[in-house]
């Protein structure tokens, strides 16, 4: 009798994941960071969930502030892997993060609230960051690439197993006389 229930209970496991709600699940006021670019002071106070690829780490006495260039999320949450960014915003941490484990290039969505803006320069040009006030941040796992996999038992027809360097190939090492 019960080990009708074991089936279940581990399809529910593995369904299960470490991913925060508040990453998950976007907020029901959420806003879209195209309209806090456009005037992010007006905006202060209101639920966000933004994610995309870190630009930079700063590490202050009390906060550390994370720079996101920023991509579209996916259902769960997760950064889109495009070259597409809707612009970027800087995420105010409580406490440290580690610049190693949080560095360049690594993909990351933010839960907060808006919390201003701030100016910084991206080269020579004056940038308007909107700030997040970050209650939850997720760092995600790197993304794998699928490995190409090649079958060592194939080989082509045409070129045998030697490639062009076989006794039929064009680059055959010793002279072939085919009337001898």
């Amino acid at each position: 009798m019960h080990r009708f229930w074991v089936a279940p209970v581990i399809l529910l496991a593995a369904c299960a994941t470490n991913v925060p709600e508040a990453i998950r699940e976007p907020p029901p006021d959420h806003v879209p960071l195209a309209d806090a670019l456009a005037n992010p002071d007006s905006y202060s106070g209101r639920h966000v969930r933004w994610g995309g690829t870190i630009a930079g780490v700063e590490n202050g006495k009390a906060e550390t502030r994370v720079e996101v260039v920023a991509r579209e999320l996916d259902r769960d949450g997760r950064p889109q892997p495009t070259n597409r960014s809707s612009g970027r915003f800087i995420a105010r941490v409580e406490g440290f993060l580690d610049p190693a484990a949080y560095r360049k290039g690594r993909e990351v969505t933010v839960a907060g609230t808006v919390d201003g803006s701030t100016t910084r320069k991206i080269g020579e040009y004056n940038y308007r960051y909107p700030v997040v006030k970050a209650d939850t941040i997720y760092l995600w796992e790197p993304r794998v690439e699928p490995q190409r996999y090649r079958d060592p038992y194939y080989y082509d027809p045409f070129w045998g197993p030697w490639g062009p360097w076989g006794p039929f190939g064009p680059f055959r090492p010793y002279p072939y006389y085919p009337w001898r």
